[in-house]
């Protein structure tokens, strides 16, 4: 059976018609989901960091049970030079293969007075062919007793990038090493450490071996051959790793953030929908006389309950719009400090999609109970509440 619906503009015009009530809803609207486009960019920063860091071409060769701490990997120098003798189906271009031999640490930065800890990485210029992510945006490669910085440096760090501009000094390994280069990687954890040449950290830290040796195969090359020098070499205690296994393994690790960072957004919503409920209760009760009202002159419960539910997602999606617009200008490219380093706060497709859910979910769950509870009263007893 039909029913009479009220007009549309009947919700609308209600909701200029107490403006402090639904300010204060519509503020509270707000902050909510703007906690919850903080939270949802974190997340997707966090698994964009990481997915991109990874190239499915390159595999990495540490130290034999380290397992994801390659900052504690330490095997022997000639590393670098018995893989690609040993090994067939390295990538290789101009009589140069694609082996990067590094030392990669953390370690205490100092800028300033201000100390922090920071990720080091002593590379050689093959770096540059391994990576293939690393663009230097400005400035020169290190020379002696300098050092290039990834783009997200200062927020690891904790500095401003006037501290971390070409020119500046850091102190680290009991040396002053002078900014000459500025590089970025795509969006990649790289982006978030300080490189420098892999014989001058290798002098200051007083230490000849290497923590990992990156290697990247040719289209037709098969990492088992890797393997199998691993296994092999016994006395060298190898193992290796697919670049995007290793960042696939971060990502389970930090599975418990994740998961800890959703409970937030459902912790959040429920708080909004409290809230909310507060709000329409409040709202609902100082209408009773109006709703008896309607229901006397032919207007039914759900034609009511739709009224209202009208004017609570009109005060959502406003406040959805304002949220998402806010994130998307002062949330989205935040840095986070974070311990594998820095990355951005991201507010993709996904994390629109998933805040201004969110809010149209506070805004329908939390005007039916009150209207409910309301339409309940007889419609005598409403009428008396005049």
């Amino acid at each position: 059976m039909l029913f009479r619906l009220l007009p549309w503009e009947y919700a609308i015009r209600n909701l200029f018609r107490r403006p402090l009530r639904t300010s204060l809803t519509f503020v509270g609207l707000t902050t909510v989901i703007i906690l919850v486009f903080v939270v949802v960019g974190f997340i997707r920063g966090l698994e964009r960091s990481l997915a991109v860091s990874g190239d499915p071409q390159t595999a990495l060769i540490f130290s034999l049970g380290m397992g994801e701490n390659l900052e504690y990997s330490s095997i022997a120098m000639r590393t670098s030079d018995l893989v690609p003798a040993s090994v067939a189906g390295i990538q290789e271009r101009a009589g140069k293969k694609y082996v990067s031999p590094e030392l990669y640490l953390g370690t205490q930065v100092d800028i300033g007075e201000q100390e922090s800890m920071g990720l080091v990485r002593g590379v050689t210029q093959t770096a540059l062919l391994v990576r293939n992510r690393v663009e230097l945006e400005s400035g020169d490669w290190p020379k002696t007793e300098e050092i290039m910085v990834g783009k997200m440096a200062a927020a690891k760090l904790g500095a401003t990038k006037a501290e971390l501009a070409i020119g500046q000094s850091l102190v680290f390994e009991g040396r002053t090493w002078r900014i000459s280069g500025i590089f970025s990687a795509g969006g990649s954890a790289f982006e978030s450490e300080i490189w420098c040449r892999l014989d001058e950290l290798q002098q200051s830290m007083k230490r000849q071996d290497l923590s990992i040796v990156a290697v990247t195969m040719a289209p037709g090359g098969d990492f088992s051959d890797l393997d199998m020098f691993c296994k092999e070499r016994l006395d060298l205690e190898l193992q290796t790793m697919r670049e995007t296994d290793y960042y696939a393994s971060l990502q389970q690790d930090y599975g418990p953030i994740r998961w800890l960072a959703w409970l937030v957004v459902l912790l959040v919503s429920g708080a909004g929908v409290f809230a909310g409920l507060n709000t329409m209760y409040g709202s609902v009760v100082g209408r009773i006389p109006e709703l008896s009202t309607l229901r006397t002159i032919g207007f039914n419960r759900r034609a009511i309950v739709v009224s209202l539910i009208q004017e609570g997602l009109l005060l959502a999606a406003g406040a959805s719009l304002l949220a998402a617009l806010v994130a998307l200008v002062f949330v989205n490219g935040a840095a986070v400090r974070f311990t594998m380093g820095a990355f951005t706060l991201r507010i993709d497709s996904m994390a629109v999609l998933i805040g201004c859910g969110v809010g149209l979910s506070l805004g329908f769950f939390g005007s039916i109970p009150p209207t409910i509870r309301a339409l309940r009263m007889p419609v005598v007893d409403g009428l008396k509440a005049f």
